[in-house]
């Protein structure tokens, strides 16, 4: 949640930015906002119900962590009608709305973050390198050590990396 008229110098979609710019405007962000919430959704979570719906669950958490009702929310291309406030989804909107980019990074950092963290306990997967992305250096990593518990059986290079491990 932004104040009114909050410009953010440099800020835009979180992809378009470096890791350096992501990680200034994620403390300038911190500092400036009225409030901020953050929502994930587990591997088991997002296994269960899908990746859509676990989203909507994460950003359901992320609004629940704010320290007030916002007014207003500005979602990017993905709705909520679960969630009873006013809203628009707006496609694209990390680069049509300051709001939404702001979101953008703050998500942005706190997963890379997440990955530095799970790079830390599982390195033989190079988490800090490809962020759990399916680059083709991840799926190598998961074809040689198989998948290990944060990595989400429902997405299909997991599976078949069981697969192979499995004899199937």
């Amino acid at each position: 949640m932004l104040p009114r008229r909050c410009l953010l110098a440099g800020l835009n979609d979180s992809k378009q930015l470096t890791e350096a710019e992501r990680e200034r405007l994620y403390d300038e962000i911190r500092q400036r906002a009225v409030g901020v919430g953050v929502g994930q959704a587990s591997e088991r979570e997002i296994d269960a119900m899908n990746i859509l719906e676990a989203t909507r669950l994460a950003m359901g958490r992320a609004i629940q962590a704010l320290p007030s009702v916002p007014d207003y929310l500005l979602l990017d291309a993905i709705a909520l009608p679960a969630i009873h406030l006013p809203q628009r989804a707006i496609i694209k909107g990390d680069a049509l709305s300051v709001s939404i980019a702001a979101a953008s990074v703050i998500a942005k950092v706190t997963r890379d973050r997440l990955m530095g963290d799970y790079h830390r306990q599982y390195p033989q997967y190079n988490f800090q390198a490809h962020k759990g992305y399916g680059t083709a250096e991840h799926l190598r990593m998961l074809a040689a050590h198989g998948p290990c518990a944060i990595h989400r059986r429902s997405f299909r290079p997991v599976g078949d990396a069981v697969s192979l491990r499995n004899g199937a």
